[in-house]
């Protein structure tokens, strides 16, 4: 059944912050929800509005396939408009708090909360206090091995992080959200249409690009380089884990049974991830292991 946002109740105690669209919080069934409205392409006016939902709304739920804990998320309209509706975390005293106010904390980091260089990441997550450095590392490292798969070109320091009760003391890791840039939003019907039947744009969209928001000595990463390359333990160990949880059945099913979503653009999400699969996540394995 298709959901109508507009005619749910609206939470107006819930402001959202981030600079991407305006967001509102509405009410749906019993549970405070965020829905996102991200502005209009100014660069590409012909790309689909909706393209950032539908992508956000298919890569939470890839990442749930993967046994990540991952924000629930719904999509349907409001008025005209296609929107995505993030389930709100911030429940039973637990407030959301970024990894770039946790790196601040961090007096003796290279860069700061926003400085996105790889080591000086690790080294945050090594040298905090308030979560165990292993279990947030392997976070890290699994949430990194999702977006090698799902070609997210926008984690930063303040799309993950965790939750803080201030009155208990507990912090827990916050699940997965903001996942709008994976998956290619900024590409249009037509341009879908025609990396299909064009082997080197798939392939650029492989080995190219998108590049992760992470640096290292000054250059946004590139997934393929990385996992052919890397030495890093934990980012091999998660690999391992994430690999091989990853199936592609599952994942298909969940873009067939996402709405609103045209069959060009079906098979566009189905090529593209299989190629990263194949291309990317399957032979780094293959080395390393």
């Amino acid at each position: 059944m298709e959901i109508d946002f507009s005619i749910l109740p609206v939470n107006p105690l819930k402001m959202y912050g981030g600079a991407n669209g305006s967001k509102i919080g509405i009410l749906y069934k019993g549970e405070t929800y965020m829905l996102k409205f991200p502005p209009k392409p100014v660069l590409n006016p012909s790309m689909s509005y909706a393209n950032s939902c539908i992508c956000e709304y298919v890569a939470c739920n890839i990442f749930k396939t993967l046994g990540i804990n991952t924000q629930d998320t719904l999509l349907g309209r409001y008025g005209e408009k296609i929107t995505v509706a993030c389930k709100d975390f911030e429940t039973d005293g637990f407030v959301l708090k970024d990894f770039v106010q946790l790196k601040n904390t961090i007096i003796d980091s290279t860069q700061n909360g926003y400085g996105t260089d790889l080591s000086d990441i690790l080294r945050t997550i090594q040298q905090q206090q308030i979560v165990s450095p292993v279990e947030l590392e392997k976070f890290f490292w699994e949430m990194f091995i999702g977006d090698v798969l799902l070609g997210n070109f926008d984690r930063h320091n303040g799309n993950w992080g965790f939750l803080v009760n201030a009155n208990t003391g507990e912090v827990k890791i916050a699940p997965v959200f903001d996942c709008g840039s994976c998956l290619y939003p900024q590409i249009d019907e037509k341009g879908m249409g025609y990396a299909l039947s064009n082997e080197k744009e798939i392939e650029d969209r492989v080995f190219v690009f998108p590049t992760s928001a992470l640096q290292q000595e000054g250059k946004k990463i590139n997934y393929f380089q990385f996992l052919m390359t890397t030495e890093n333990q934990e980012c091999l160990e998660a690999l391992k884990i994430i690999g091989s949880r990853i199936d592609l059945s599952e994942i298909c099913s969940v873009i067939d049974n996402t709405p609103f979503v045209s069959d060009t653009h079906r098979c566009f999400f189905k090529r593209m991830l299989k190629e990263r699969k194949t291309k990317i996540i399957d032979k780094a394995y293959q080395l390393h292991f």
